[in-house]
Order: structure tokens, then C-alpha cells, then sequence
């Protein structure tokens, strides 16, 4: 039995890890960096542990610290969440090797699926469907013009070794093919430090549809249907649903089959996720294999009642799944938003800071995962996703209808936030319908920009914010002088490992 997880992560997927262990009895070690030192996942933990400076490579990257740390604190398993070495092959295998459990897949697993040619070789082998394209990388540029007439233009050259949209470029037609090749390169030597790049054939119109899948160390698997996971912005999830709207019941069968046929490809075990294009045909196509829990999960755990992190802790424990895929249904329908501090009208740069006001949203189906409370400072080291808002209703106009109330509830005040940006997509009738697709923001949002999306709710609801952050930085100022005068300082114990 595990009784020690050192986290290996920050802001709110420590959190909702650390919670997931109070509640199994397991002790939680976190970690933290210079500019995390007065974190909400380092005081919600039992233990604490300075990691190293602030940039991400000197701590939350920093391999051989992380696995020395787990070793001397007598920590059972390292739970990396998402992000950071989640997905590092490399990482998992000197976690195997040091003789302590690693939450997820194994490095094996993760080596397969995380180089996208190999993986969809594999998915080709086991009949599950993929793009029109290549399974290995392109050797130059008049190799990628060859394929492109054959397959057909518009195309896609896509980065090997990675994904989130770095190195990745459309390609409509062959004058812009060389150059749209070497920039292609380029970002994802940057981005990855590998410059392989293949080709696919461009869905028109696509929807991006994964699945939640549970595998066990036996080779026993379910699946936790679909997640809807189109609204994005510069290939990077906004709000996420379950189940899709435009997934029907016969549809819904043939892409959980392929995803159980995908993972047991692989001899994958843990939480997984498997991605798919579905063009408006219903016809659906492998896109890439998630390694690790994601951001998205909780939609899943409020349609299922089931929690993930529970069942990965269990799997990582040596133990039989407790599901049977007769055991779950779909119950009602979940819609999560990512609260990001960023300025939307500033070509969406990180808002960083202090948070001064942070009044939490509830009531009936709402959920919230955070990172942040008052006083948490928003760094410019990481992603400054702040927390998530979710929301379950019966239907999805229920869901939608508490998610509106909610996100009109919720105050946050130091940063800017994309909140408004929510209330707009809300009104919008191909959210609505359930007509949009993955160039929904694209096509709709992003020449409304700067400002021209704005309605009075929006500008209400920023004036409001920008009012209360006023009065409470006054009141802050209050207080440092009060602390000054009073000399009261008082802190809480603090534990560092250098």
C-alpha cells in the first residue's frame, strides 16, 4: 500500500491531488519552487519542500532533485499530474529504476505514443483509424510535396515529437509548402529538440473528441466515454464538455471500441486519454494518445461519480480494476471553463501578480479546482491557469444555466482574467446548437479582437473587478502598515531541501 506521494507539480492539480490523498489516508509531499513558496498547494499539503529556484528547469523539471527528495523523505510514489514530466519517458524510467512507484503508465507506454509516427504506425497495425498521411517523418521538403498531391491539399505538417500546436502548420496549396516546411521545422527543433516533421491530410470542419480510459496492470480495460473538447484557442483546450453533443449513441460505441483497442495496443495501463478528429460525417480518426490524467478530467468524474485520481493511486498500488464497463453510464452533462490570468485584448498575454479578492462560486453542481487564494501571487515562471469552474446539470441547458450563474458569482481581483470571454461564447448560437468545431474561436472570436467582443455584462462585470481590487488594495496597504507599527509577522513552518 502506498502511504507517501511526493507530488511532482504545482498550482491546482497538486491541490486536487492532495485532496484525493487526504481522503484515501495517504500522507502528501509537495514541492515547490522560490516564487511558489507561499503557494495553496504548499500549505494544503502535509509536507512541503523547497525544490529549487524559480524557473522550471531548476525545479519542477529538475529530474534527479525530485527522485533524491522522494527517496529521502521515504515517499511510497511520485504522482506527476499533468504538464511538466508527466509524459517523460525518460523520467518515468529513472523513477522505475529507483525502486519507487510512478502514478501513471510505464516509461514503455509513454516512449510508444509519445512520438507521433510510431504511434500511428501502431494505430495502423491495430485498425484503429488515422488521418490520411505519413507514419514516418518527412526527409525533406520535395518528399512532403509528393505526399501532399496524393492525399490532396489543404494538408497539415505536424511536429513528431510533440503536440499543443507547436510545430504545426496548415498548408493550402504547393507555392507555400517550403516555406510553411522549414518554419515547421524550426518550431519543433525548438519546441522539442527535434526537427521530424510528417504529414496529414487537413479535416475540414473537424471535431475533437477524446476518450477517458482506465487501464489496469492485468490487462483489464474500461473506458469513461467522451469528452468534447473543440472550443480552443491556438490548439489549446478552453472549455471542454461531457459527453459531446455530437456524439450519437452508435458513434459513441465505435470510438470507445478503438480507444480500448488503442490503449491495449500499447500494453497501457493507468489513466489514459485517447484523442480523435471526427469530421461532420461522423467519421473519427486517431490523433494522438495522452499519457497521464488531464486537464479535463473532472467533466468525466461528474458524468461517472467515479475519481480518477483514486483509481490511478489504486492501479499504481498492483490492483485489479473494481469496473466493469457494465458498472458506468453516462449520468447528465458536465461543462468545465479554464480561468486563465490573461489579458484577452493583449493578444492573450499571462496576467501575472497578487490575487487581493478571490470569492469562490457554489451551489447545486458546481465544482471548483484551484490553485490560487487570496494573496497567491501569479508568477511569469508557468502557465497561469488559475482554476477551473465546472458545472453538471441533468441536461446541458441545466449545466449551461449553472455554469453562467457560476462564472457571474465568481470574483477575481489582481489579475485580469478570461472570465468574460466565457459569458461571451456562452451566448453564441454554434456553441449554443452545438454546431461549432475546432475553428470556432478562429473564425468568430479572434476578429472581434481587441475589444469589439466586449458587451455591457462583460464591461459591467470588469468595472466591478477593477472597483473591488481598488478597495482591497487600499486595505491591504492598511494592514502592512498596522503589521508594521504592531510588529506581528507571524508565519507558518516552512521545510527546504537544497
Amino acid at each position: 500500500m502506498i502511504k507517501k506521494i511526493l507530488i511532482a507539480n504545482r498550482g491546482e492539480i497538486a491541490h486536487r491531488i492532495i485532496k484525493a490523498c487526504r481522503e484515501s489516508g495517504i500522507i502528501s509531499a509537495a514541492i515547490y519552487s522560490d516564487a511558489d513558496k507561499n503557494a495553496l498547494h504548499v500549505r494544503r499539503a502535509d509536507e512541503a519542500y523547497l525544490i529549487g529556484e524559480s524557473p522550471a528547469s531548476e525545479s519542477y523539471l529538475n529530474k534527479e532533485k525530485i527522485i533524491s527528495l522522494a527517496k529521502k523523505i521515504g515517499a511510497d510514489a511520485i504522482h506527476p499530474g499533468y504538464g511538466f514530466l508527466s509524459e517523460n519517458s525518460q523520467f518515468i524510467k529513472m523513477v522505475e529504476e529507483s525502486g519507487i512507484i510512478f502514478i501513471g503508465p510505464s516509461s514503455k507506454s509513454v516512449e510508444m505514443m509519445g512520438e507521433k509516427t510510431s504511434a500511428r504506425r501502431l494505430m495502423k497495425r491495430n485498425n484503429v483509424p488515422i488521418v490520411p498521411g505519413t507514419t514516418e517523418p518527412l526527409n525533406n521538403s520535395a518528399e512532403g510535396k509528393k505526399y501532399a498531391l496524393e492525399i490532396g491539399y489543404p494538408v497539415m505538417l505536424k511536429a513528431a515529437a510533440g503536440g499543443g500546436g507547436k510545430g504545426m502548420r496548415k498548408v493550402d496549396s504547393p507555392d507555400q509548402f517550403d516555406e510553411s516546411f522549414e518554419r515547421a521545422r524550426n518550431e519543433s527543433l525548438k519546441a522539442f529538440g527535434s526537427d521530424a516533421v510528417y504529414i496529414e491530410k487537413f479535416i475540414e470542419h473537424p471535431k475533437h473528441i477524446e476518450v477517458q480510459i482506465l487501464g489496469d496492470k492485468f490487462g483489464n480495460y474500461i473506458h469513461m466515454f467522451e469528452r468534447e473538447c473543440s472550443v480552443q484557442r491556438r490548439h489549446q483546450k478552453v472549455i471542454e464538455e461531457a459527453p459531446s453533443i455530437s456524439v450519437d449513441p452508435v458513434t459513441r460505441e465505435k470510438i470507445t471500441s478503438a480507444a480500448i483497442e488503442a490503449a491495449r495496443a500499447c500494453q497501457y495501463y493507468n489513466a489514459g486519454t485517447i484523442e480523435f478528429l471526427m469530421d461532420k460525417n461522423k467519421n473519427f480518426y486517431f490523433l494522438e494518445m495522452n499519457t497521464r490524467l488531464q486537464v479535463e478530467h473532472p467533466v468525466t468524474e461528474m458524468i461517472t461519480g467515479i475519481d480518477l485520481v483514486k483509481q490511478q493511486i489504486r492501479i499504481a498500488e498492483g490492483e485489479k480494476l473494481l469496473l466493469n464497463q457494465s458498472d458506468l453510464s453516462i449520468h447528465g452533462h458536465a461543462i468545465e471553463c479554464r480561468v486563465y490570468a490573461e489579458d484577452v485584448d493583449n493578444n492573450f498575454s499571462p496576467s501575472t501578480g497578487k490575487i487581493i479578492h478571490h470569492r469562490l462560486t457554489s451551489g447545486p453542481g458546481i465544482r471548483i479546482d484551484r490553485g490560487i487564494d487570496v494573496q497567491s501571487e501569479v508568477p511569469v515562471f508557468y502557465d497561469p491557469m488559475l482554476s477551473k469552474v465546472i458545472a453538471w446539470g441533468i441536461n446541458r441547458d441545466e449545466a449551461m444555466s449553472r455554469m453562467k450563474r457560476a462564472l457571474g458569482e465568481y470574483q477575481i481581483s489582481g489579475v485580469i482574467t478570461n472570465i468574460p470571454v466565457f459569458n461571451w461564447i456562452m451566448k453564441q448560437k454554434t456553441f449554443l446548437d452545438g454546431t461549432f468545431d475546432i475553428n470556432f474561436l478562429d473564425n468568430e472570436f479572434i476578429p472581434l479582437l481587441p475589444g469589439k467582443w466586449k458587451e455591457d455584462s462583460n464591461r459591467e462585470y470588469e468595472e466591478i473587478a477593477a472597483v473591488v481590487g481598488a478597495l482591497l488594495k487600499m486595505n491591504e496597504m492598511k494592514i502592512k502598515l498596522s503589521e508594521n507599527f504592531t510588529g506581528s509577522n507571524n508565519r507558518w513552518r516552512e521545510q527546504s531541501y537544497e
